[in-house]
Formats: C-alpha cells, structure tokens, sequence
C-alpha cells in the first residue's frame, strides 16, 4: 500500500458526492485529475471500490467501509496539524456553519477576514434549505446557522446581521401592466416558487396569503440559481432576495417590478443553540462577529441595505 493524503481525499469526496464532476467541482480540480487520483487509489486494493453502472457512479460495501477509514485518517492528520498550530500559538481547530440557499451571497463576507486572521482555524461551510440547516442545529452538528426566517421548535441565541429584502423580479422582456393592481398583476403572471422547506418559499406564501392572492400558474425549482435563470429566461416572475440578484440588475438581465406590500424585509441572523458550549474557535468567532459585523456591512452590503 502507497497512497497519499491527497489520494485519501479524493476518494472521500468522490464517496460523499457519488460523482466524480461534483467532487472535482467541490476539490477545484479538473475531472481527469480526479479520474487519474481514483484510478491510482483503486488499483491498491484487490477489490473494487466503486462501479458505474449505465452512467451513475456507485460505491461498493468495500469502498464505503475504506471511505469510513479515510475519515478517520484525515481527522487525525488535521488533528496533528492543529495541534501543531496551537504549539505555535495560533488558533485552530474546525468552525461548522450551515446556511440557507441564498445565504451563500451573504456568509463568505463575514468569514474572509477571520479566517485570513486565524490561519490554523478549518471551515466547514454547508449551504442548503432552511429545513435542513435547522436540522443540524438542532441536532448540535454545526456551531451556527445563518437563516432569515428564525426556527420556532427550538432555543437559540441570536447576533442581527442586516437586512434582507424581496421584490418580484422578472426577465429583461417582461412588461408591465400599469392598469393591474400589484395582487392582480400577481395573478395573471406564471409565479417561480423554490422547494418546499425553503426560507424564500416561505416567505413568498406568507406574502401571498397576507394579501390574499391566488396564483393561477406556478412552478417549483430546487434552487435561487435555477429560479434566477428560469425568470432571465422569461419563464416567469419570482419573489428574489435582492442580494443574489445584483449582477443581473445591473446588466438589466432581471428588472424590479414595482407592488405594493414589496418588498418584504426579513433579517439575516448568525444562531446558535442557547447555552451551546463553543469551541475556542467558535467562541473566538463570535466574538469577532459582535465587533465587525457593522464594518462588514458598511463595506460590502451598503448598496443593498439602502437601495
């Protein structure tokens, strides 16, 4: 047996995504490269570790039990590493956060600098729907959650991070009716609704339902990128955070359209569970986060507090 470190992450990855694009995606590499990686690690090993069968990659009982020891491994090689750093007087050890959907055009912001700033300290960034992001919480699998719809089944401590405003977008073509009204004019548009479990679904129904509106025509995709496309495509009209949308507006590929009752304002919150008991990092992180948050949002997010 001869395989590396890098070879041992590869094929972990390969095994928690069961798709060799999307671990090369996730480890910034060329699809070949991760190819050549597992090829190399494979041809160790009498039995197989993983099999395509039509085009889907699938991992055998012996592969997953060999992606379960490379785990371990790799947790102990980044033990030894942070213990290295905390020799040398450097924070270290792992931060878990999870965020929802449209939180990743938000989060980044408020970790760039800690982590330029604390060298030794790993990142565990997940981004999905609200439903799950509460889930790991609750299950205490993560220090903090980023969501704009605070849980309610759960205790929690909170840090207010900013504003975090809906309007109803559509594509570069979509006209405007000036003689409906904002609740017609919603009526008679197709209406783009992410997943159920998703925080901008929710919010988009509890707009609606306020305001008592029928949508006539809907569709539902899985994703605030594949709702983004659908409405440049002119597939129809959404309730967007404006955060994820401001590339597009100035290039006029998504325009605002003005209703009464938009936009909604919500609030992104950095939570944790009460009487959590942090790590030094995440101690360390909230602290940083209680002192910059304002210099964050003044540098990076001004244009969308006050547009």
């Amino acid at each position: 047996m001869n395989y590396t470190l890098h070879q041992l992450h590869v094929f972990l990855k390969i095994t928690q995504l069961q798709s060799i694009t999307k671990a090369a995606e996730e480890l910034h590499l060329t699809q070949p490269a991760v190819s050549i990686q597992l090829k190399n690690f494979q041809e160790q090993f009498d039995l197989p570790l993983t099999e395509v069968v039509g085009r889907k990659l699938y991992v055998t009982d012996f592969g997953k039990e060999i992606a379960v020891a490379a785990e371990k491994i790799l947790e102990q090689v980044n033990a030894i590493n942070f213990k290295t750093a905390s020799f040398k007087g450097q924070l270290t050890g792992r931060l878990k956060i999870s965020v929802v959907s449209t939180g990743k055009y938000v989060m980044p912001y408020f970790l760039s600098q800690f982590l330029e700033q604390n060298p030794g300290v790993e990142l565990k960034l997940d981004v999905t729907n609200k439903a799950m992001v509460i889930n790991a919480l609750d299950e205490n699998e993560i220090d903090f959650a980023l969501v704009s719809i605070l849980p309610e089944v759960i205790q929690f401590e909170k840090v207010e991070l900013m504003e975090n405003r809906l309007f109803l977008v559509g594509g570069r073509d979509f006209e405007v009716d000036k003689s409906l009204s904002g609740a017609e004019l919603i009526e008679q548009i197709t209406l783009i609704f992410r997943e159920h479990g998703s925080g901008t679904r929710l919010t988009m129904e509890r707009f609606l339902k306020n305001h008592n509106i029928s949508v006539r025509k809907k569709l539902e995709l899985t994703s605030n990128e594949a709702v983004k496309q659908a409405v440049i495509a002119g597939l129809g009209c959404s309730i967007m955070p404006l955060i994820g949308i401001k590339n597009e507006l100035k290039n006029g590929d998504l325009q605002v359209i003005p209703v009464e009752g938009l936009p909604i304002v919500t609030n992104w919150n950095l939570i944790y569970l009460k009487n959590k008991k942090f790590s030094p990092v995440a101690d360390a992180y909230l602290t940083f986060i209680e002192k910059q948050k304002t210099s964050i949002i003044k540098k990076y997010f001004d244009w969308a507090v006050k547009s």
